[in-house]
Order: structure tokens, then C-alpha cells, then sequence
């Protein structure tokens, strides 16, 4: 391949996910539905111009990384704290559900007469694998979503982004448990050592980066640009240090640099330099590399229903599970829609579960099809159902600028 083909396949990919993101904007959904339709249409499964490559690949892991450190950045930490407790119920829920739900599908689907399986390990353990694959959330859509829609700084949009950072934790748990019983070499001890250490490294650290970074900014008022670059060295720092020591997935500790550094003077402004690099360049390549990413083979007809029934279970699940942490920790109706809908993107993540679970020889190569399915499927409507849901509820009357800065009186408009 030519060397330089990698420039015109990312001007295909900006102008691309820009037209088709204007045109899902024509028919009132948002536009990152746009960006996920171009890969699909661009890549292997359609028109098979585009093809993943490893350098589209980590454009596309820096995307998703700078996405949830502006998530970060715009996160209402009054508002994170005092759905802490709630986030992790929400969680909690959110994961057992489809858990049992996926286990159940995959029990009943994986027998040598309806499609047979090519793994190794037990039945049992290929069938829970399946539910640990449902339990992940891809909380990147759901960000793209709400900035666009200006509910990121919402009750619903902070318990949202809290529970997805809890439930990528609690996926981490449940996918380390089924590895040490089919892996003897991974230590279920070791692992979740690390994730209790890795946020007490993220607190002790955050209290000082955030005290070195506020005295900064207070002396410097000249070069703004500094602060970007630092901001952003500490994004991929704490991405690298997350992944690298603590097992912990990349985009969490960028969440946390973004958390950290929210609570700073210049937050305004960084939050602006990064909202534009990836609206202009990083965003888009993330969004149609999971595009790229739907390759299906040929399947039966036991096989395409059981990717139905499958990818119906993940959406309800979802919804239900988290829903109803929600609602048990004292949200309303529309707003615990909300978070269930908010939380049913699968994404990256359980693509990334997928692959670990094929090295393992727990997930056979008849059910990676119907996975690919649920990943793409769940990772498109999200958007489009995150919309209308969030029209649910009472309307702002006012603008909320005009309540002055007492905060518990802003909050409660910010439904």
C-alpha cells in the first residue's frame, strides 16, 4: 500500500462522517449516529473502501481518550459527588442484569444441535462469558450525545458518566473471575488489589496535580497554550499509568486527569481547545473505526436469531438494570430512562472483552458474529434513543444563567 494512503483515507473519513452526521442531523438524531453509519457503509461489511489499519487504530484510541478527558472537564464534580453512592448502585444493577440475561440467551443457544461452539473451555464458562460481554458500557456515545445535546452537566448525564466509571470497574472484576477459573496464571487477589490501589492513587495524586496546576495558573496569566499542552501530557499520562500499572482501562484515568483538572481557573478554556481538536479531527476517526469494525461472517439462521434475541436482551437489560438502580436510589421516572438509556452502548469495550475472551478460548468463532452485532446495534441506537428520552420531564422555563449562582437553586432546573 502506498505510504501516504493513510492522508486520503483520513480525508475520507472527516468528509464522510461530516455529510452523513448532517444528514442523521435532517432527520433529527445526532450526528455521531452519522459518524457510526460511514464506517459501516465505508468499511468491509458495505462498500469495503476503508479497512482498519493500526494506525487508524491508535488515532482512534487517542479519540476516545480526549472524548471522555473533555467529559472529565465538563463533569459537575458537586453534582459526581452526590451521586457517588447512587452511581455505584446504579452500577452494581446494571451489571448483574445482563449478566444473568446474557448467561441465560447463551445457555439456551449454545447446544451442538441449535449452533455448535468451537471453544475450549466448559459450557458454563463460555455461556457466563456472554453475560460478562453484556455487562460493559461504552460511555463514549453516550458523551458525543449529551455535549451535543447540552445535557452533560444534567443529574441524569453525571449519573450516567458515574456509573459507567464503576461499571467498567465491576466489568473488570467479573471478567478477571471467569479468566482465573479458565487461566490459572491470573490472580483474582492480585487484580482487584490493583483496582482498590489505582484510586487511591488517583486521590492522592489528584489532590496534588490539582493544587501544583491551580498555583500554575494562578501565576500565569500569559501563555494559555501551556496550560493545554500540560493538561493534555497529564491525560495521556494518567491513560498510560491506568492501562499500564493498575489493569484499570485507559479512558478511566483519562476521566479522572479531566475531573482533576475541571476544578482549576482555566478549566474554561482547556475545555474549549479540546472540544475543538476533537470535533475537528479526533472524534470522527474514533467513531467510524467502530464502523470498521463490523466484519460478520456467514451465519445460519440459529445463529442470526440468537444475535437477535441477544442483541434485544442487551438493550432491555441495560435499561432495566440500570433503571432500576436509579430508581432505587431516589431518581424519577424520566431521569432513571434516562440513565438506563444512557448506559446501553456496548462500543470498544466489549469488543475489547471479545477478543480477550476468543484468546482464552471462551467465546467461539460462531459467537463472535452475533457479538459484532450487539456491539454495533446497541452502539447506534443509543444516540438515537438518548434524544427523545431526555425530552421526557419537565421543560427549563427560564434561562438557567438568570438563577444566579446559588447552586442548589441551579440544580434543580438542571434536570
Amino acid at each position: 500500500m502506498n505510504s501516504y494512503q493513510f492522508l486520503l483515507n483520513l480525508a475520507i473519513i472527516l468528509l464522510s462522517t461530516k455529510v452523513l452526521g448532517l444528514v442523521t442531523r435532517k432527520f433529527h438524531m445526532p450526528q455521531v449516529v452519522g459518524a457510526l453509519l460511514a464506517g459501516v457503509i465505508l468499511g468491509p461489511a458495505m462498500l469495503g473502501t476503508l479497512h482498519e489499519t493500526e494506525f487508524l487504530d491508535k488515532i482512534a484510541e487517542i479519540g476516545v481518550i480526549v472524548l471522555m478527558f473533555c467529559a472529565g472537564l465538563e463533569t459537575d464534580t458537586k453534582e459526581l459527588r452526590k451521586s457517588g453512592k447512587s452511581a455505584f448502585i446504579i452500577a452494581l444493577i446494571g451489571v448483574i442484569v445482563p449478566l444473568i440475561g446474557g448467561f441465560a440467551v447463551s445457555q439456551f443457544f449454545n447446544r451442538p444441535e441449535l449452533i455448535p461452539s468451537d471453544a475450549n473451555g466448559s459450557l458454563f464458562l463460555q455461556n457466563m462469558f456472554i453475560g460478562v460481554i453484556l455487562t460493559a458500557t461504552s460511555v463514549s456515545i453516550s458523551v458525543e450525545t449529551l455535549k451535543e445535546l447540552g445535557k452533560l452537566k444534567t443529574h441524569s448525564g453525571n449519573a450516567i458518566l458515574g456509573a459507567a466509571i464503576i461499571d467498567d470497574v465491576l466489568g473488570i472484576i467479573a471478567l478477571t473471575i471467569i479468566t482465573s477459573v479458565a487461566d490459572p496464571g491470573v490472580s483474582l487477589f492480585v487484580v482487584l488489589l490493583k483496582i482498590a490501589a489505582f484510586f487511591v492513587f488517583s486521590v492522592a495524586g489528584g489532590i496534588l496535580i490539582y493544587k501544583l496546576f491551580s498555583k500554575w495558573s494562578n501565576q500565569a496569566e500569559r501563555g494559555l497554550q501551556r496550560h493545554a499542552i500540560a493538561a493534555f501530557a497529564l491525560c495521556l499520562i494518567m491513560s498510560y499509568i491506568a492501562e499500564k500499572y493498575f489493569g484499570i482501562a485507559d479512558i478511566t484515568g483519562a476521566y479522572i486527569a479531566g475531573v482533576i483538572i475541571s476544578n482549576t481557573q482555566k478549566s474554561q478554556f482547556l475545555t474549549s481547545k479540546f472540544d475543538t481538536l476533537s470535533y475537528l479531527f479526533l472524534s470522527p476517526v474514533f467513531f467510524a473505526s467502530i464502523g470498521l469494525k463490523v466484519e460478520l461472517p456467514s451465519m445460519t439462521a440459529s445463529i442470526v436469531l440468537f444475535a437477535v434475541c441477544l442483541t434485544l436482551i442487551a438493550i432491555l437489560t441495560k435499561v432495566v438494570g440500570c433503571g432500576l438502580g436509579a430508581k432505587l436510589c431516589g431518581y424519577k421516572n424520566y431521569q432513571s430512562i434516562r440513565i438506563g438509556v444512557g448506559m446501553i452502548s456496548r462500543g470498544e469495550v466489549a469488543l475489547i472483552v471479545a477478543s480477550k475472551g476468543q484468546q482464552l478460548g471462551l467465546l467461539g468463532s460462531n459467537f463472535l458474529g452475533p457479538v459484532v452485532i450487539v456491539v454495533v446495534i446497541t452502539t447506534i441506537i443509543t444516540p438515537i434513543l438518548l434524544k427523545p428520552v431526555f425530552r421526557l420531564g419537565p421543560n427549563v422555563p427560564f434561562n438557567e444563567a438568570k438563577l444566579g449562582e446559588n447552586y442548589e437553586e441551579v440544580s434543580k432546573y438542571r434536570q
